[in-house]
């Protein structure tokens, strides 16, 4: 088959498509991977087909507007109040990605079309191109259950009747945001009107779409309540290949005590300085060794005492194994990392469904609660981190999740019922 995967977003809204994707090809399908021009070459250099999408959204995640979006929206409503804010800004971009992602799907004229939610106009592409098209997430956001909320909201200790309605909540958000959009691009493709009542877990004849979840059932257990065409297969990591550390930290690392890891990836919000200084001091306090990956959102950083190392890039699966913690964001991609290499994990989250996965890590007790970014002083994350080195059941805990997840096969998992939904189509 030739299969388009649509994807939007920071690296790890990307590499687990690629890791996806280059099991595909292994099974001999011909994979295009539309997303940010940003990359590219990371595309390129995986062995997969690269389709054009611009890099506004890149762009705008590190303008001043898009770190305002990120320091303040640890909340969905929160979120949802900035993102009214940021809705004139965000038509035009949303406009020329619909536009790149179209042409660049219809240029690969694809067999099946495998989507991030953030993708915009996948399931309507699949139709005028008389195709389907399969969900596939790296959180639980769309499919309503129960048992926990969408991702997009913090977990409570209330009845499973919230935990539903922030699902329909999301679906319905979702479609609203970009329903004139969506409707013009159809117009413009002699498509009628989407109907009000369709969401993103439907065609547009209105049957179940397949949705695919990309993490681990032992972080997360299937919902009893979850339909037939829901799944959660496994992560999607990709394969490790030979990386070369610099003599430096291969020297910081075999100095001393095992170090603690601290990055951010893209997420720094508005004061990337202060938040260095917290962390920094956080480490004096707590007696510890680190890691800090400045990452491409970028931490601050100057002098710093010869306890921490800084680099700009490692890889996860290659750094973490030799961690004693880790300290991130949250994204969905580095806690899948942490917790395969069986670190105890201090999240602090920024955005979206970071505290989701933060609450998370606490609740399989792999690690400390979650300090939002906004509420993170020298002091108690000190003390997350000296609770999460300084227990054996944190650190037992987080190895024997890491070997269950370690015996997964998410890539394979996923491929198994991509081809099985494919010949039903």
């Amino acid at each position: 088959m030739r299969i388009v995967i649509i994807t939007l977003g920071t690296r790890g809204d990307v590499q687990p498509y690629i890791a996806l994707g280059q099991g595909l090809k292994q099974r001999g399908h011909i994979v295009t991977i539309c997303t940010s021009s940003s990359f590219e070459k990371l595309i390129n250099n995986s062995g997969l087909n690269y389709g054009y999408i611009n890099n506004g959204l890149i762009d705008f995640i590190h303008s001043e507007q898009g770190r305002d979006l990120i320091e303040n929206t640890t909340g969905f409503l929160k979120m949802l109040k900035v993102g009214v804010r940021s809705a004139k800004k965000l038509a035009p971009l949303q406009q020329s990605i619909l536009r790149d992602s179209w042409e660049s799907t219809r240029h690969a004229n694809p067999d099946l079309i495998l989507f991030h939610p953030k993708a915009l106009g996948a399931i309507h592409f699949a139709q005028k191109l008389g195709i389907s098209a399969i969900l596939t997430l790296l959180q639980p956001v769309y499919v309503p259950t129960t048992v926990f909320p969408s991702a997009a909201f913090k977990p409570r200790n209330v009845n499973g009747w919230y935990n539903k309605l922030t699902y329909q909540l999301i679906l319905g958000l979702s479609a609203l945001g970009t329903r004139k959009l969506i409707n013009r691009w159809r117009q413009s493709n002699q498509l009628p009107k989407a109907h009000k009542s369709k969401n993103q877990l439907q065609d547009t004849s209105g049957r179940a779409i397949p949705v695919l979840h990309g993490f681990s059932r032992h972080v997360i257990p299937d919902p009893e309540d979850w339909p037939n065409t829901a799944h959660i297969t496994g992560y999607w990591f990709v394969k490790q290949k030979q990386w070369q550390a610099t003599d430096e930290l291969e020297e910081f690392i075999n100095a001393g005590t095992a170090p603690i890891y601290v990055g951010f990836g893209s997420m720094a919000g508005k004061t990337p300085g202060r938040l260095a200084k917290v962390i920094i001091e956080a480490l004096r306090l707590a007696n510890v060794r680190a890691i800090m990956a400045t990452g491409w959102g970028g931490l601050e950083l100057e002098k710093l005492p010869c306890s921490i190392l800084k680099i700009t890039h490692a890889p996860h699966e290659w750094l973490f194994p030799k961690m004693a913690a880790v300290i991130h964001h949250g994204g969905a991609g580095t806690t899948a990392a942490g917790l395969r290499a069986g670190c105890p994990t201090i999240i602090c989250p920024f955005i979206a469904d970071q505290p989701f996965w933060g609450w998370q890590v606490h609740k399989l007790g792999v690690g400390s609660e979650p300090i939002p970014q906004q509420r993170l002083t020298p002091e108690n994350l000190a003390q997350a981190i000296r609770l999460v080195i300084g227990s054996s059941d944190i650190k037992n805990n987080a190895q024997l999740l890491a070997e269950k997840i370690r015996n997964e096969d998410g890539i394979t998992s996923a491929i198994d019922l991509i081809e099985g939904y494919s010949r039903k189509m």
